[in-house]
């Protein structure tokens, strides 16, 4: 028998912001608890997540959160009868800090496994997507195809990010700069920041672009900058947080082997990003 749960209640909100990995969303509206009993032998888990990246977790026209992460974790919920998972919304820039500071207990927003990360939190072994990051411009565009041809250009992407984190490395290995600009997790207008010419590039996951401009007014170019696992984020050297994150592995390996995993992918994402076989 399925167990009860109560979804985090949300309002609607309309912004839509490009950025893989590590999108952006709301602010919460009251703040969470971390993990704690909520029934007999039940667990609560508090899940952070953003409202604001398409297709991947967002608000639709009823006021309702969803998208492939969210869908996901429901599906992963209903297999393991000893946790019930909670959503807290928030703007992706504070997922990390909460999680450090245990006001949730994982963060679900496709983030990517890196070195930099790594160092800090704890991921789950078995990936739920795979992708890869490349340069993209205005279709108009055909003086960038990589990272050399960014120096002295301005370059959109959301602060903390994954794709922030390869033209931060750039930075530092480079005395010619990129001029990096951080976008504000209230904005939805990367197509016509690049359109307009206001900045010249950004950087995402493969999947992103048509998601994020239906009309096709932007590109992809150069060879993948980086192939990543996606995962989920736990704290570090934490018991409670590794007994959960054995137990959503084997979760994401039957939906895997069901097929549920790939019909997610497909159903919300466009294509299936699942597996070894995305790679």
């Amino acid at each position: 028998m399925r167990k009860r749960k109560s979804w985090l209640s949300v309002s609607a909100l309309g912004l839509m912001l490009l950025s893989s990995g590590c999108g952006n969303g709301g602010e919460p509206a009251a703040q969470a608890s971390a993990s704690g009993e909520s029934g007999a032998g039940v667990t609560k888990i508090v899940v952070g997540t953003g409202t604001a990246f398409p297709k991947v977790c967002f608000i639709d026209e009823n006021g309702k959160l969803t998208g492939f992460d969210v869908e996901l974790l429901r599906k992963i919920d209903e297999l393991l009868p000893q946790y019930e998972f909670d959503f807290q919304t928030m703007d992706f820039s504070n997922l990390l800090l909460s999680l450090e500071t245990d006001k949730i207990d994982l963060v679900a927003h496709v983030m990517e496994k890196n070195p930099e990360r790594e160092q800090k939190y704890h991921f789950n072994a078995e990936a739920y997507a795979h992708w890869r990051n490349r340069i993209v411009v205005a279709k108009t565009n055909d003086s960038i195809r990589s990272l050399d041809d960014l120096q002295g250009k301005k370059v959109l992407t959301g602060a903390t990010s994954a794709e922030a984190q390869i033209l931060e490395n750039y930075n530092k290995e480079h005395d010619k700069k990129i001029d990096i600009v951080y976008q504000s997790g209230q904005a939805n207008d990367t197509v016509s920041q690049l359109v307009s010419g206001r900045v010249d590039a950004t950087i995402a996951a493969d999947f992103v672009v048509p998601v994020i401009d239906p009309q096709g007014q932007l590109k992809q170019v150069g060879e993948e900058l980086t192939s990543d696992d996606v995962l989920y984020v736990f704290r570090k050297d934490d018991a409670d947080s590794d007994k959960l994150s054995d137990a959503i592995d084997g979760a994401v390996k039957e939906l895997k082997e069901d097929g549920t995993l790939s019909k997610l992918s497909v159903e919300w994402l466009g294509s299936d990003v699942t597996g070894d076989h995305a790679k």
